[in-house]
């Protein structure tokens, strides 16, 4: 009985080996916060910014201003004093320059494209499901509206009706003035007795 309590009981590591064990992340409690290293942005607000610089690239006053100041830039360095250049001729500085806004702005381009591809693809699914909507509302209202025209075919109209009533008032008295027989009932107590045999 004993050594069955013994193997039951939990154990507990003791001496020099516990001591140095590491601690295991506890499952019920949340992870501490690792330190990042890279700077953190908001997604959201970054591209934001890459389309409104996007929208700025693709404009004609960019194209203006950029011609303006390669101009600029072009005729200092040629026409100033050589000690006030600071870009001799081959303009290896406006080359770098021209590159390096290059190399920014075909990626900030790329993502605000991206965005709109995703607006155009929400906005896409969103019209997909209004009119998959449309067809069933639209397929709905035929099949009410046949079933309606199916119903109101067996309905009887008024002047269906009508009709109806005049050919057999047309029959009755066709069969009264024929037959001499006395159609409607009340005709036959309106008549005297006296006035039947005097007609015979």
């Amino acid at each position: 009985m004993a050594p069955e309590r013994e193997s039951t009981r939990e154990r507990t590591p003791a001496g020099a080996t516990a001591a140095g064990r590491p601690r295991a992340p506890r499952l019920d409690q949340p992870r501490p916060p690792r330190r990042r290293v890279l700077p953190e942005w908001d997604p959201e607000a970054f591209g934001r910014l890459s389309e409104k610089i996007a929208r700025f690239l693709g404009t004609g006053r960019f194209i203006v201003w950029m011609t303006a100041v390669i101009i600029v830039w072009v005729l200092w360095n040629i026409a100033a004093p050589r000690h006030l250049r600071f870009d001799e001729y081959p303009f290896i500085f406006l080359t770098l320059a021209l590159s390096l806004q290059a190399s920014y702005a075909a990626p900030l381009i790329l993502l605000a494209q991206n965005r709109q591809d995703d607006r155009d693809r929400v906005n896409l699914e969103q019209d997909r499901k209004q009119n998959e909507r449309s067809i069933a509302d639209t397929e709905y209202l035929t099949r009410e509206i046949a079933a309606l025209r199916m119903g109101l075919g067996e309905v009887a109209t008024r002047d269906w009706i009508r009709s109806e009533l005049q050919d057999m008032v047309k029959e009755l008295e066709h069969r009264r003035h024929h037959d001499g027989h006395v159609v409607f009932p009340a005709e036959r107590s309106d008549r005297s007795p006296g006035r039947d045999t005097d007609d015979r």
